[in-house]
């Protein structure tokens, strides 16, 4: 209850003009050009067996929550400096909407976590959570705790605990690896030792899917995440086999296929055979993307001369395009709310992030500016923010940037390229 009480007098307030009547409240709203982020205090934990020890696990500790709580967009970090990292200090100075306050303990068994976010204008505790586990999974009772936070303040999930897939040549060959939200946990997933490209995962995150060229084909691959040595082809056609997309309830995909000569888009069941066949030589046909209702497919074709983005009704086959600016329009990825497409376009020699209402005549609007090359949208779980690869001075790295054009910033220091990144659209 309390919750969504202050979840509703929030949103009562977020009409209110920006007085000075209003300079404590916290706003939410962060696809609004002048809302201010929370102010957070994310002080050191504290192990409960040597309180008065300074301990290099509470400050990691600390910062792996604070990283995971701004990674949202909406929280404003105070940096420890201003307070010592003490979880004793004055929060209303400071400025502070909510503190956190963390301790641990360590047993042979594992580690144990008691987490208290307290409201620093109401003066109590707003919420709690205890987590118990093996210290390999400490960082993900983190992102549950940072999760846990989003939740109570926008009423929406959070997406600490999200996966992000992509292709990197750190090892001199282009294979799939899959990382957390702040690369903290990257793994390798293929080793075929050749060009990989276009992962995707299935709904529900545990397995994925890409396209591998080891045997001199473009042949389609399934893996199970959870047993990274189990992978098995779903289609060897001749030609083609590329970027699959999953139905909403992932019992169905939509593949591009060049088996009689022309890339063109066919209906498949998870095993791999073929339902039906959706287009038929009207130009290059690629790139399929499923709605949320799973009654509609965006998709590029260049049957009007160029690239550009196309809508198809699954039950009708009719089909409409929804681009008509920009030089070529390509990649899309509907977003899981179901209410925009992200892709990119080239416009004046490089490709930006756009987004576009799936509806024809509907207005693009520009996501991204500057330099190099913005490419391979992927929407984020929670349908605030787009993932892409930034091709700029003969370097490929991950980037994500919140729907509305704000707090871009790039994500991995990992070593090499990266290409093709993939949101799972799942909560894990």
């Amino acid at each position: 209850m309390k919750s969504r009480l202050f979840h509703i007098l929030l949103l009562f307030f977020l009409v209110l003009p920006n007085t000075g009547l209003c300079k404590d409240l916290v706003y939410l709203d962060i696809v609004s050009q002048d809302t201010r982020k929370v102010n957070i205090a994310v002080p050191w934990f504290v192990n409960v067996n040597q309180a008065g020890l300074s301990q290099d696990l509470g400050r990691d500790l600390a910062d792996t929550l604070g990283k995971a709580l701004e990674f949202h967009g909406i929280i404003a970090l105070i940096p420890g400096e201003q307070y010592g990292n003490r979880q004793n200090a004055d929060w209303k100075a400071l400025g502070a909407d909510f503190a956190i306050q963390g301790s641990y303990s360590l047993s042979e068994a594992g580690i144990e976590f008691e987490i208290r976010l307290f409201d620093v204008a109401a003066g109590n505790m707003f919420m709690g959570k205890r987590y118990k586990g093996s210290r390999d999974q400490k960082n993900n009772m983190l992102m549950k705790f940072a999760d846990s936070v989003i939740k109570e303040m926008t009423g929406n999930d959070g997406i600490s605990s999200s996966q992000i897939a992509f292709v990197s040549d750190r090892s001199n060959v282009k294979e799939v690896y899959l990382t957390d939200i702040l690369g903290d946990n990257t793994r390798q997933i293929t080793r075929h030792k050749n060009l990989v490209v276009s992962p995707r995962f299935l709904p529900g995150g545990k397995y994925l899917t890409y396209t591998s060229y080891h045997s001199g084909n473009q042949n389609l691959y399934i893996t199970d995440l959870s047993q990274s040595s189990t992978t098995r082809p779903l289609s060897r056609r001749k030609g083609m086999n590329l970027a699959p997309a999953w139905s909403p309830d992932g019992s169905q995909m939509i593949l591009t296929l060049s088996k009689d000569g022309n890339p063109d888009l066919f209906l498949l069941d998870r095993k791999g055979k073929i339902i039906k066949q959706l287009t038929r030589r009207s130009g290059i046909n690629v790139s399929p993307t499923w709605s949320p209702d799973g009654k509609q497919i965006a998709f590029v074709s260049d049957r009007s001369g160029r690239p550009q983005v196309y809508i198809m009704n699954l039950r009708s086959l009719s089909v409409q395009r929804i681009t008509f600016k920009g030089q070529e329009n390509a990649e899309p990825d509907w977003s899981p709310s179901g209410e925009l497409i992200a892709y990119s376009s080239l416009v004046d020699g490089s490709y930006q992030i756009f987004t576009i209402a799936p509806r024809p005549r509907a207005t693009p609007k520009q996501v991204t500016t500057g330099p190099g090359h913005h490419e391979s949208p992927s929407w984020s779980p929670d349908s605030k923010q787009i993932l892409f690869s930034l091709r700029k001075d003969r370097k490929q790295k991950i980037y994500a940037v919140l729907k509305n054009g704000q707090f871009l910033r790039q994500l991995f220091t990992i070593p090499g390229n990266q290409t093709y990144p993939r949101w799972s659209k799942s909560y894990n």
